[in-house]
């Protein structure tokens, strides 16, 4: 199935709220948001901001009813599990004003998933909970769905899990033109050439230039990261940005380190 374009020149755009205590401690690191970006990208839907908050009601009330306004998507990972500190959807249900209930095909799922497995407890029914109105979203990893409300999509924490998740969605979600890119590296500090940057951008419409230092034995480098919807655009730039540090003196990388 192909990415659904209501306007391809238009830019759609989703932000996620990662929801977790053990997030903000440092106990668990975060990759949801590089998969979760890289998957919107492709969905033709740009990732305009991230927030981590704990697993707090009110906190997660208030992140999603600031972000889902001002985002054509939402998502929320973490927090839809069995246990007594997975209160998501109880948050989410609050910020939007409706109840909670049982989903009746979430029960199914997990009645097949866990027939083999000690048979569905009152724990684990806790993960066909969602709030009214909802639908779900496929997991063909575990037995419990993650839940879509409008334009608000909650998933799980669980990396894995959270792809399957998005596999399920693909294709299925309006979008714009996928955000392309192509990376071109040099041994240069950026401070150096922040001037060529800003006239390779401004010369080439629809690309964005990111630069990204790093240092290497002893040595100052950058990767330039040049973005945009048409492959052609995206290839001139960086040909030209290529031959515009090699100009200069600075050997160029392709591909970048």
């Amino acid at each position: 199935m192909g990415l659904v374009m209501a306007d391809p020149q238009r830019i759609w755009t989703a932000a996620l709220v990662v929801i977790g205590d053990e997030i903000l401690s440092g106990r668990t690191q975060d990759r949801n948001v590089a998969q979760i970006a890289t998957w919107l990208n492709v969905q033709g839907i740009r990732l305009t901001e991230v927030r981590v908050v704990a697993d707090d009601a009110a906190a997660i009330a208030e992140a999603v009813n600031t972000l889902r306004a001002r985002n054509d998507y939402l998502f929320t990972t973490g927090g839809i599990g069995p246990t007594h500190d997975d209160i998501t959807v109880d948050a989410i249900a609050g910020a939007l004003g409706v109840e909670v209930e049982i989903n009746a095909q979430a029960r199914t799922m997990l009645e097949g998933y866990y027939e083999t497995r000690g048979g569905l407890t009152d724990a684990r029914l806790r993960m066909a909970r969602v709030p009214v109105g909802a639908c779900l979203i496929e997991n063909r990893m575990s037995g419990a769905p993650g839940i879509r409300h409008g334009n608000i999509f909650i998933m799980a924490g669980v990396p894995h899990i959270t792809a399957g998740m998005l596999e399920s969605l693909t294709g299925k979600l309006e979008g714009g033109l996928p955000l392309l890119s192509a990376t071109v590296g040099c041994w240069v500090a950026e401070s150096e050439i922040a001037d060529l940057l800003a006239e390779a951008e401004r010369g080439h419409e629809g690309c964005q230039i990111g630069s990204y230092p790093f240092f290497r034995d002893g040595r100052t480098g950058a990767n330039f990261v040049v973005r945009s919807t048409d492959q052609a655009v995206l290839d001139r730039c960086i040909a030209d940005l290529g031959l515009a540090l090699e100009a200069g003196g600075w050997p160029v990388i392709a591909g970048g380190i």
